[in-house]
């Protein structure tokens, strides 16, 4: 079974599809759609890939990429709101999510290295 931040972060990423679906239809900014589907799915995806770990230094460091990436998003989203191609509501939704799954992504990191 998935963990919590494993679904949360799937869904965050379906988020992400339908604003990158968004911006195409309605902007056709191609650069800025295509950096945020990047990095707003690749938090998904390297938590997912944390499943696999080697060792705990390779859980942690899958999961700060996730973190690394999940910062980025953030950067992308802020923007794409500045630059009004999305709404305070949808910006708040998905900013309030990404929050939360920083906050998951740090506390797991920060439990797995003290118990090293």
């Amino acid at each position: 079974m998935n963990s919590p931040l494993q679904q949360k972060s799937f869904l965050f990423a379906t988020r992400i599809i339908n604003l990158a679906r968004s911006i195409k239809q309605t902007y056709n900014e191609y650069d800025v759609r295509r950096q945020i589907l990047k990095s707003g799915t690749s938090i998904g995806a390297n938590i997912r890939e944390s499943r696999n770990a080697q060792s705990p230094t390779d859980f942690i460091s899958k999961l700060s990429i996730a973190l690394k990436e999940a910062d980025e998003t953030q950067y992308w989203l802020e923007l794409i709101k500045a630059c009004g191609m999305m709404s305070d509501e949808d910006f708040n939704q998905a900013n309030a999510e990404l929050k939360e799954i920083i906050a998951m992504l740090t506390s797991s990191i920060k439990t797995v290295k003290n118990k090293l």
